[in-house]
């Protein structure tokens, strides 16, 4: 098997990266405890983590806690502006760059040590490209392997640089507890801490017949790899994602019916807008909730053919939703997401014959141009006139 003699991965990734992009665009707010969101908690300064401001919180619970916090209105078009001129500079990097969000990457700077110099010193490059050229900070993690160069830079965050040699990686990974594998979430770290297997390193000594018995059989190897830091996976620049949502969140007010179905509305519209506009198609329509006491449901059909028609993922999402209105009714909603997963490209699409003659994407296409040329919101539903639909967030070119 063939092992590289050294970290050729880089994990990159903007400390928190809206209230990065404030404190850069607004000097007074430099050095000081931001919040970007007042309704949820959409990205905190580190100065305002240092009291325990979360992303997600209440804002509410986040005043509590820093009341001195300066509370901002977020700027989707700041931050998806920031996002290109930072892939500019990892483009300038490498060609192998898979981006995971709109603020970190992957970059497999292997063969460049000739034209680029090390790993590392790509690494501080790279830092110093995007504090000069983007003024925001970032934090770089070099590893063998994507899974430890994403671990690293969450070590050394914030605005750091973190290097892990081959010979010391599972010295670095095994202290680490078990939340640092991916795939550990608040339940399964439970059912691991309630075995006192409270580290990696635990999890890598571990029988892996025990991790499969207590986790399942994808999981429980999936993370015996992950201990031993066993991770195959190579970049893979300008990979397509396999699904294209969006949510809302809904604060702990009851909602009727007729409210429920048009934030579904214009989800569904934002969705398969965006859908037509990459040329996807999609089969799977997944409905997520969660719930007044905090805890999620997530409902899905598969359609028998792919498609981006707005009526027809529509009227899917109403079935899903039909479907669990009377618990929603008992236990209240806080967030409703939609998204459209199992995508393959439009040019790829089996067409159907057109028996149904009342427009379908021939509209679609219609409106998307109306859109496009006046504006997202020159052509709407009567339904949504007057009602927020909420905010846009930016995503990856697709």
């Amino acid at each position: 098997m063939f092992v590289q003699a050294v970290g050729t991965i880089l994990h990159a990734d903007v400390d928190a990266f809206y209230a990065s992009v404030e404190q850069r665009d607004d000097p007074r707010l430099r050095g000081r405890p931001v919040i970007v969101g007042a309704g949820v908690v959409l990205a905190a300064s580190y100065e305002a983590k240092a009291f325990g401001v979360r992303t997600a919180m209440g804002g509410r619970q986040a005043r509590r806690l820093c009341p001195h916090a300066i509370v901002v209105a977020p700027r989707m078009s700041a931050y998806a502006e920031a996002s290109k001129a930072m892939f500019r500079v990892f483009d300038d990097a490498t060609p192998l760059v898979e981006g995971l969000s709109i603020d970190e990457a992957f970059l497999d700077v292997r063969g460049l040590e000739r034209i680029a110099g090390t790993p590392t010193e790509i690494a501080v490059r790279l830092r110093r490209d995007v504090r000069e050229g983007v003024g925001l900070p970032i934090t770089v993690g070099v590893a063998r392997t994507k899974f430890l160069a994403k671990v690293a830079s969450g070590v050394a965050k914030p605005d750091g640089l973190l290097v892990v040699p081959p010979d010391r990686e599972l010295a670095f990974l095994h202290p680490l507890p078990v939340e640092a594998l991916w795939g550990v979430g608040l339940v399964t770290a439970r059912k691991l801490r309630t075995r006192g297997v409270t580290t990696v390193g635990q999890v890598a000594r571990m029988d892996p017949e025990a991790l499969v018995a207590l986790l399942g059989r994808a999981a429980g190897r999936h993370l015996h790899a992950l201990a031993h830091n066993r991770d195959p996976r190579p970049i893979h620049p300008g990979r397509r994602r396999g699904s294209i949502g969006s949510q809302r969140a809904l604060g702990r007010s009851r909602r009727s019916h007729e409210e429920l179905d048009t934030v579904v509305i214009g989800l569904v519209d934002r969705i398969t807008r965006r859908m037509r506009a990459a040329g996807r198609v999609g089969r799977t329509v997944v409905l997520r909730l969660r719930f007044g006491d905090f805890s999620r449901a997530t409902r899905s059909y598969t359609l028998p053919q792919a498609t981006a028609h707005t009526e027809t993922i529509l009227a899917t999402t109403r079935g899903l939703l039909a479907t669990v209105m009377p618990e929603l009714e008992r236990r209240g909603v806080t967030l409703v997401g939609v998204a459209v997963a199992n995508l393959e490209n439009d040019d790829t699409l089996q067409l159907a014959l057109p028996f149904d003659r009342r427009g379908g994407l021939a509209l679609d296409a219609a409106l998307d141009e109306i859109r496009r040329r006046f504006g997202a919101d020159s052509v709407t539903r009567a339904v949504l006139l007057g009602r927020s639909q909420g905010m846009t967030v930016p995503l990856l070119p697709d």
